[in-house]
């Protein structure tokens, strides 16, 4: 069983490091002298998440902590085991039927011997 982690917002700011830098890209001055940029790395799973498509900070903080609880669900999930299947009885025939056609176009398609 996967450890389960808490993914509310109280429980990811004191299991988070929390680090600001300035993000590269559109958005001006503001945006390429202040530190916009945040990355969030969730110290018991050790995932890491960063947000930058934004000129404010607080509304990187805001996307981050939002995708860290999106990952911290998705990589608590418990997949579904996958059951073999066999092919039926009738869709192996009709392979072998599709397969002898392609066969018997192909033999046609040969150059008649000379005799």
């Amino acid at each position: 069983m996967a450890i389960s982690y808490p993914t509310d917002r109280a429980a990811l700011e004191r299991d988070c490091d929390m680090d600001f830098f300035i993000a590269s890209g559109p958005g001006g001055q503001h945006r390429n002298k202040v530190e916009t940029g945040v990355r969030l790395l969730h110290r018991p799973s050790g995932i890491s998440v960063t947000a930058t498509e934004r000129r404010s900070q607080y509304a990187n903080r805001e996307a981050a902590f939002e995708r860290m609880a999106a990952r911290l669900v998705e990589h608590q999930r418990v997949p579904t085991p996958r059951r073999p299947t066999r092919p039926s009885a009738a869709s192996r025939e009709r392979r072998l039927a599709e397969k002898r056609h392609a066969s018997q176009n192909k033999r046609l398609r040969a150059a008649p011997l000379q005799s």
